[in-house]
């Protein structure tokens, strides 16, 4: 960073610059005739200047900071614009990272003549509120977005990439929170575990794709059969499972009865002259009662399972 003039002896008007601006007097004018107009190769950091107001005359800066960063990472000033404000009002070092973007001329504004030109020109005050306001605004709508994108990724990372079903995070997430509410509101709860019938063969017989086809045929006939406040969740491979709020034992086997019969109807292709067109399921039913968590729910819900596939599958076992 090379100084190349002093303000006053610069070809910029004060009436450019947008913290200045209505303060464009002969008093303001002398304050600012000694201040160094800097140039900074594109490129080139921006250092060395602890708690100083930087504008920008000619060219572009890039800043970098927590809250304070465009959607290209790099928030752009340009010409008339500042940058470091909140150093010179904290009296702290630049917490910024600045680098021009452009070959720039820059103007530096000691820390005593920026609060000079706000305890001695109201314009000067009002402009620096209304830019720190701008700023706060800017960098909650910036916090809001990061939210909403970090929840939407939240969300994605509990789904299933295939089915759309929940998956075991989710369900690892969730589960123990789902019994402690039951637990709370002295409430019901079943969970329904989900077994693809001979899913090897199926898959060996009509290829990969296909299979993958059925798995998704499979979640959504599933998914159609729960209530809104179920929930249904892939456990793994061919496995799904379905948590049934509020709903004890009884009410949870008719449930797996009507997904049973429901998947038992599904097609997974048009052609029935090829083998295996329908899918069928095995299903197993538990319900949490007082010597229950939620892992030994899980475990009696497949032991239930497999007591379905040992009767011949296709069937519910409670």
């Amino acid at each position: 960073m090379d100084p190349i003039s002093t303000f006053g002896a610069s070809r910029y008007a004060i009436r450019d610059l947008q913290l200045l601006r209505d303060a464009d007097t002969p008093a303001v004018a002398r304050l600012l005739a000694g201040c160094s107009v800097l140039r900074v190769a594109r490129g080139q950091r921006v250092e060395g200047l602890h708690a100083r107001l930087l504008i920008v005359l000619a060219g572009a800066l890039g800043v970098e900071a927590e809250g304070f960063v465009g959607d290209s990472g790099l928030t752009r000033i340009l010409p008339g614009e500042s940058v470091g404000e909140q150093a010179v009002l904290d009296e702290a070092a630049n917490l910024e990272s600045i680098v021009a973007l452009e070959d720039s001329e820059v103007l530096v504004i000691e820390p005593e003549l920026v609060w000079q030109l706000i305890e001695q020109h109201n314009g000067v005050a009002r402009n620096l509120l209304r830019l720190l306001s701008f700023r706060i605004r800017a960098a909650n709508a910036l916090l809001r977005r990061r939210q909403k994108l970090g929840e939407f990724y939240r969300q994605l990372s509990m789904n299933d990439g295939l089915t759309g079903l929940y998956n075991r995070a989710w369900l690892n997430d969730m589960l123990p929170k789902l019994v402690a509410r039951a637990r709370q509101d002295d409430m019901a709860l079943s969970v329904v575990m989900i077994d693809l019938d001979h899913f090897k063969r199926f898959n060996d017989t009509h290829g990969h794709m296909i299979g993958d086809h059925a798995l998704v045929t499979a979640a959504g006939v599933i998914r159609a059969g729960l209530r809104p406040a179920d929930f249904a969740v892939r456990y793994g491979g061919e496995e799904m499972m379905a948590i049934l709020p509020h709903t004890a034992l009884p009410a949870a086997a008719l449930v797996a009865e009507r997904l049973c019969a429901r998947l038992r109807e599904s097609v997974v292709f048009d052609d029935m002259r090829l083998p295996l067109p329908h899918l069928t399921g095995s299903f197993g039913v538990a319900t949490l009662d007082a010597s229950r968590d939620e892992r030994s729910l899980v475990a009696a819900a497949d032991a239930a399972l497999y007591r379905a596939k040992q009767a011949g599958r296709d069937r519910i076992c409670t």
